[in-house]
């Protein structure tokens, strides 16, 4: 079945996919609520407050292109919830081409960046379609932050900070374990470097006393968006979450996976994995708090003569993440994007914009901005 509302939310019945749904509602976007379960996407929406003031449907869809294809056909804007993106994407960014629809997700595996990028990017520009994975905090607030530092001419190298005060969702726990197989890149000098996988940062949090641990986080996708930006050449990122115990665990399971699971035969070491993720996080956490999940984003850039610091305060980053979301969506259905093909949030939508909207919705402060020289 083809669908005649313009956005389509597959993965409706997971954390962050509900999270689209109801900004979704709240700038009053008719979707399609879809995923592999009906029943399941059904009860996560029920508890949706005030899901019955805007036009929406539940779909129940096989997971393969052609069934993908149908249900988009009719549709502008797909919005993709269902990873680990590298091994769950390529279905939906096809069935999306096929359909003629603009492509978001949420995910940071830079693998799936990269391979998006060359396998498709090419593709969605001819069409004059928008490929965009990665619209998220972790990824597109820290992006705002270094684009209001880059608005002073003449910095060129960016050390981002991406933290958040929380504990990880079962996808995104899947997520974290599946870029522990890939190679991690920062850019220095417009050329990808690789990282050692076992490389952690003390770093100054901006606002308080103390330090924290953070990790390349399997790189991010911030040097992928920023490695053909003529205004920067260099891009290393850390993120992490406030809890230093979690991290030592993270840092812990990355030893061990480098140590003991990659040597492993293909079969064994994938399942060695999916073990482990089972074991830290099988179920959701409870909502967010805004007094409790605090994010910062804090982005130091330079230049041979100049130097700028940007920080972003915000709360709830699944909550930011399912605003960038629809709003996204939502722009999309009202005019193009600044860019088409591969593209991140800011370079679709505009920094500003995009700045806007979480400010609008109580979700981030007004940034604090210092520049020297």
């Amino acid at each position: 079945m083809s669908t005649s509302k313009p956005v389509v939310v597959y993965g409706a019945s997971g954390y962050t996919g509900r999270l689209v749904c109801e900004y979704l509602r709240e700038l009053n976007v008719p979707f399609v609520a879809a995923g592999r379960d009906k029943a399941r996407v059904k009860e996560v929406l029920d508890r949706v407050p005030g899901i019955d003031t805007v036009d929406h449907e539940i779909v129940e869809v096989d997971h393969e292109v052609s069934a993908l294809t149908e249900l988009f056909r009719g549709a502008k804007v797909v919005s993709n919830m269902v990873g680990p993106f590298i091994k769950y994407g390529p279905e939906v960014v096809e069935a999306s081409l096929a359909a003629g629809c603009h492509y978001l997700d949420t995910t940071g595996e830079q693998d799936w960046v990269l391979d998006a990028q060359a396998r498709w990017g090419a593709a969605y520009a001819e069409r004059c379609l928008l490929l965009s994975p990665g619209v998220a905090q972790m990824y597109t607030t820290g992006e705002i932050a270094a684009n209001l530092c880059l608005e002073t001419p003449g910095l060129d190298t960016l050390d981002i900070l991406v933290l958040w005060r929380g504990f990880p969702t079962y996808a995104s726990t899947q997520t974290i374990f599946t870029i522990l197989k890939a190679d991690w890149f920062y850019l220095e000098q417009n050329e990808f470097r690789k990282w050692d996988p076992k490389t952690t940062f003390e770093v100054a949090v901006p606002g308080q006393h103390e330090t924290a641990l953070a990790l390349p986080w399997g790189g991010t996708s911030h040097p992928v968006w920023f490695k053909d930006d003529p205004r920067v050449a260099t891009c290393k990122v850390a993120g992490g979450v406030f809890d230093r115990a979690v991290m030592q665990g993270v840092v812990e399971t990355v030893k061990l996976v480098e140590d003991q699971i990659k040597p492993l035969p293909v079969e064994q070491r994938e399942a060695a994995l999916a073990e482990i993720a089972a074991s830290v996080q099988a179920g959701m956490p409870p909502r967010e708090n805004p007094r409790v999940n605090a994010s910062v984003d804090s982005v130091h850039a330079s230049g041979p003569l100049g130097r700028a610091h940007c920080v972003i305060y915000g709360n709830c980053n699944y909550k930011q993440t399912g605003l960038l979301q629809a709003y996204a969506a939502y722009s999309l259905l009202q005019q193009a994007p600044h860019r088409t093909g591969l593209a991140s949030a800011c370079q679709a939508f505009g920094h500003r914009q995009l700045l806007g909207a979480l400010k609008s919705f109580g979700l981030v402060r007004e940034p604090i901005l210092t520049v020297h020289g």
